[in-house]
């Protein structure tokens, strides 16, 4: 059995602010979601301590996340985040990355912003967020949209139940708390 998360994270100088301040939480502004989807994007494959450590590094390459910038991205972009050693210099993931901005520009027409996009498919479980994920984006598979979710606070699991982080977490009223009558355990 692995440990979870809510044991490793808090001793952890790296992963202890996320996991104290972050994970879990909702978040609404579009910069934020996008942010976080990128960066588990990134994650894929590799270390959540790896990506962490080079967040502020994939803030400065990519703009502050600003969706409409990086939307607006062209190859010359590309090729200067493919030699930034700053960030994840994987093709895929940063074409991943431009695809899904432009694909959360044409979104904003019929929900105004990510976050509304999530609402108006809100709840649904994991299986069809995934389904839902792979209609609309780039790169997102089923780990990619659990932790993303999971993070943000659609799906409920980022902390157990004893995690003295999860009452905070309780207390900011996650989506995914709106679905139960009383908050369940999922630790």
């Amino acid at each position: 059995m692995t440990e979870s998360y809510c044991t490793l994270a808090p001793g952890d100088p790296v992963h202890r602010s996320y996991h104290d301040s972050e994970y879990g939480f909702p978040l609404r502004g579009d910069n934020e979601l996008f942010e976080r989807l990128i960066l588990e994007i990134n994650q894929a494959g590799l270390s959540w301590a790896l990506i962490l450590k080079k967040r502020a590094a994939f803030v400065r390459a990519f703009g502050g996340f600003d969706i409409d910038a990086v939307a607006a991205y062209t190859q010359e972009d590309v090729d200067r985040l493919m030699g930034d050693s700053g960030i994840i210099r994987n093709r895929r993931k940063i074409e991943a990355a431009i695809a899904n901005a432009r694909r959360l520009v044409e979104l904003r027409a019929l929900h105004g912003d990510f976050h509304g996009w999530l609402e108006a498919h809100h709840p649904r479980d994991h299986a069809a967020w995934t389904r839902l994920f792979r209609q609309t984006f780039v790169f997102t598979g089923p780990l990619v949209v659990e932790e993303f979710l999971m993070s943000t606070g659609w799906l409920p699991g980022a902390h157990r139940d004893d995690c003295p982080v999860q009452e905070r977490i309780i207390k900011a009223r996650p989506p995914w708390l709106d679905c139960h009558d009383k908050a369940p355990s999922y630790g």
